[in-house]
């Protein structure tokens, strides 16, 4: 994943769906999973593993393949495949999320853990914000960035956001249209537009 800069910011489950970029995959490996981990590590309950295995990373591939595809069909006001949406289910019952009460040595705490491997708890964890986001209304406003060669998807928060990133996709479509305006011998157009 090192040449391969991710797309982060958005709700989860839609930062696991754009580890798919038109460039190429970004959990191929269990190194890219531990690369896309850390970045969202902030996001998630558990530390970063030392190691991850294969079946970790299988876990969380199949979150984000069922997560993409109940989202094209949510996106549209379509029903999605039942098949996609028990994988999701069953995904979160792999590693069900338990409420502990524990004793901090003055009050009680109220901490949520999962069992399973780290790959497992993970997968859970993104099924679980990936129904999270499916639920929500919002999910019908989000958009396909219009960059020609890019296929990442953003919750719009501003209604003529059209791009995934200003400074990535927007800035290169930006220069893509001055250079075919300069090439066709078009005057410049003034700043700020």
């Amino acid at each position: 994943m090192s040449d391969l800069v991710p797309l982060t910011g958005e709700p989860l489950a839609l930062d696991l769906v754009n580890t798919r970029p038109s460039t190429g995959d970004l959990l191929a490996s269990p190194d890219g999973l531990r690369e896309w981990w850390t970045l969202q590590a902030a996001r998630l309950p558990d530390e970063v593993p030392q190691e991850i295995g294969a079946e970790d990373l299988a876990a969380v591939r199949a979150v984000r393949e069922h997560t993409a595809r109940v989202l094209d069909h949510v996106r549209r006001g379509e029903e999605p495949l039942a098949a996609d949406l028990r994988a999701l289910n069953r995904a979160q019952r792999a590693a069900p999320a338990i409420s502990e009460l524990g004793w901090t040595g003055s009050a009680l705490a109220l901490v949520r853990r999962r069992e399973g491997s780290p790959g497992r708890r993970l997968a859970a964890c993104l099924a679980e914000a990936a129904a999270d986001l499916l639920v929500d209304p919002a999910v019908a406003t989000i958009r396909e960035c219009e960059a020609d060669d890019c296929v990442m998807l953003f919750l719009p928060t501003h209604p003529r956001r059209r791009w995934c990133s200003a400074a990535r996709c927007g800035n290169r479509m930006r220069v893509a249209r001055h250079y075919q305006r300069q090439k066709a011998g078009e005057p410049k157009r003034p700043e700020g537009r």
